[in-house]
């Protein structure tokens, strides 16, 4: 499997201008009938295949006692290494 992140700004709706949400890309390999299966789960609840995914992991971690941390503290942690 091969991964690759990338880091992307967009801007969030109705914010001050500097406001960003930073978003990573993710890029794996799986099998095409579990592709097709999320395609159609994604579309059934009118959402993209990523949205689909990021509410499935965090439903697993939230399942799993697993915290997700904020934005700004990931940022932090990077600035400060």
């Amino acid at each position: 499997m091969r991964i690759c992140v990338t880091i992307t700004l967009h801007p969030i709706p109705g914010s001050p201008p500097m406001t960003v949400s930073k978003t990573a890309t993710l890029n794996l390999r799986i099998d095409p009938r579990i592709k097709e299966a999320a395609r159609i789960a994604a579309q059934r609840d009118h959402r993209s295949i990523a949205n689909l995914i990021e509410v499935l992991i965090r439903k697993h971690c939230e399942a799993n006692g697993i915290s997700i941390p904020e934005q700004h503290s990931l940022f932090q942690e990077a600035n400060n290494e």
